[in-house]
């Protein structure tokens, strides 16, 4: 039998087409549930992974927090998984075996910094990023403005995804 470079093993073929969706997810807003929902039609397995950052002062133990609600989410869903990773997220990535990484966009400068760090990693993986435009209502929705509104008081269930968590 002849192969070459372009064919495929039996494992990947079987793994079918894997992207990451990485963040720090603090709080996992409808925003991002949007982009995994819409990443599901393109990929055959989306991985919810939430980076450790070596320049933030989070433990794991809060990490694994943030991820209980997303598990709780996609419980019935077998093409969703969720997991947390420390380095770099393209070592993460292979490491899951995930050829490609699931972004979104919300504005132009989220753009830049995604066209970026897209042209790097791609430069020193191999791995492709793909950038989906967030939904035009859900634009202005961002786990930072969710924070900051919970930390004034406000009721942010309208953007967090239905979990049984109220966000309130």
């Amino acid at each position: 039998m002849h192969t070459d470079s372009n064919d495929i093993t039996e494992r990947e073929a079987a793994a079918g087409r894997r992207a990451m969706f990485p963040g720090s997810f603090n709080p996992f807003t409808i925003g991002h549930q949007s982009l995994v929902d819409r990443g599901l039609e393109l990929f055959d397995t989306v991985v919810i992974a939430a980076g450790i950052s070596s320049t933030k002062q989070v433990s794991e133990d809060e990490i694994i927090a943030r991820l209980d609600p997303i598990r709780a989410l996609y419980a019935g869903n077998p093409r969703v998984e969720v997991t947390y990773y420390t380095g770099l997220t393209v070592d993460a990535a292979r490491r899951q075996g995930c050829k490609f990484l699931l972004r979104g966009i919300r504005n132009t400068i989220d753009m830049e910094y995604e066209r970026s760090l897209a042209d790097i990693n791609r430069r020193i993986s191999g791995i492709e990023t793909v950038l989906l435009f967030t939904l035009p209502e859900l634009s202005a929705v961002s786990s930072s403005t969710v924070r900051e509104l919970q930390h004034y008081g406000y009721d942010v269930s309208e953007f967090m995804p239905n979990t049984g968590d109220s966000g309130k």
